[in-house]
């Protein structure tokens, strides 16, 4: 089966642009792909990357998970693992990793969902 060559006939509006105008729908047109999926990737996260910030925090795969699975039976996961951490690090003056490890044995969970969404869950 041939292809009917048609090419001239899609291309016709752009026949009249300069190679500057070209360029400028080309960058035009792609950031309309990429806009959405950039605004996926800030504005949404998954128990993966929560489970990775967590390793980069210095806490084992075993206790990121943990965390990570909390946050997701509490629906705290939007709000990020590492903030989750954080923010009890914070309200009880401990260091994060200590936060982090008592949150991983299952302390402090009561106390978070009512500092991240007013106890509404």
């Amino acid at each position: 089966m041939k292809r009917a060559d048609d090419f001239e006939a899609r291309s016709g509006h752009l026949k009249n642009l300069t190679d500057a105008e070209l360029e400028q729908r080309f960058w035009s047109l792609a950031e309309e792909l990429v806009n959405p999926m950039l605004k996926l990737g800030y504005e949404n996260t998954t128990p993966s990357v929560e489970r990775s910030v967590l390793l980069r925090m210095g806490f084992s795969s075993i206790e990121a998970k943990s965390i990570v699975d909390a946050c997701v039976d509490h629906r705290l996961i939007g709000h990020g693992a590492g903030n989750v951490v954080y923010k009890i690090a914070k309200r009880h003056n401990l260091p994060i990793r200590e936060a982090g490890v008592a949150l991983a044995n299952g302390e402090y969970w009561d106390e978070a969902e009512t500092l991240f969404n007013g106890g509404n869950v």
